[in-house]
């Protein structure tokens, strides 16, 4: 078959001889696409390589919005690619949506409130470290040393008998401040609406019985059980993304979507 002896030009459809960079019509310059014969997309929306974040939660007028990953990073935030200028919770720069060998990631941008992500059943936990159950916020840390020392003149701190316990849950208020606060009598603890360790009850979106932290040899695993609008971790620094997770920034509720 005879190779074609023309390229196209994009903007008025003009013939232009193999080797001419230009439209000897219009003058307008040829894609470097179109030059190199390259196939293209009919949208850039068909690119595997790139995605998208639905916006599920966190605005009534706004959810359902997609919002296309078509740049190297997006910055999202109170500014940014990503703007929601009307979300407190949200710092001016709060994350960045970025490839990284192909592969999409979310790096937290150092914001106040972090970045939470669904996990998948269960995921590693350590002291100090914080996730989403329903509308709650906690934070799992290891049981408290007593000092069980004397005061100066040899008095002992008259207290309740000690129960032995490995590691705590505190719900986190705003502000940072501590709410309920609940230690572990034995390996487990767990968390819902009823029946459970701590319970939160008029909370609607937290599942009966959500999720549960499990100790064992000194290691920690949060662990979702089946609950109805999952479990959430906050990431520290940034975590690669895969089709279908969820992530909490500020007060939004965003979902990964893959073209391919």
């Amino acid at each position: 078959m005879q190779q074609a002896k023309h390229h196209i030009c994009t903007e008025c459809m003009t013939g232009v001889p193999r080797g001419h960079k230009f439209c000897g019509r219009c003058g307008a310059g040829l894609p470097d696409a179109v030059m190199s014969g390259e196939t293209q997309f009919f949208s850039d929306l068909q690119n595997p390589e790139k995605a998208r974040l639905i916006l599920v939660y966190g605005d009534d007028e706004m959810e359902g919005l997609s919002y296309h990953l078509k740049a190297e990073q997006h910055l999202l935030g109170r500014t940014g690619q990503l703007e929601f200028p009307d979300d407190s919770f949200l710092s001016p720069t709060h994350a960045n949506f970025l490839y990284r060998n192909k592969r999409l990631v979310v790096r937290d941008e150092g914001s106040l409130n972090g970045v939470f992500l669904r996990i998948k059943g269960k995921a590693d936990l350590h002291p100090g470290d914080l996730f989403m159950a329903g509308s709650q916020v906690f934070r799992v840390d290891l049981a408290p040393k007593p000092p069980g020392d004397a005061d100066a003149d040899g008095t002992y701190f008259y207290a309740s008998p000690r129960q032995s316990s490995s590691f705590r849950i505190t719900q986190i208020l705003a502000g940072g401040t501590a709410g309920m606060t609940v230690c572990s009598l034995d390996n487990t603890l767990r968390i819902g609406r009823e029946a459970c360790d701590l319970n939160f009850p008029n909370d609607p979106q937290m599942s009966l019985s959500h999720c549960a932290v499990e100790e064992a040899n000194g290691k920690f695993v949060l662990l979702d059980n089946d609950s109805k609008n999952g479990t959430f971790l906050r990431i520290k620094g940034e975590t690669a993304l895969t089709h279908g997770d969820y992530l909490f920034v500020g007060h939004k509720l965003l979902r990964v979507e893959m073209t391919a």
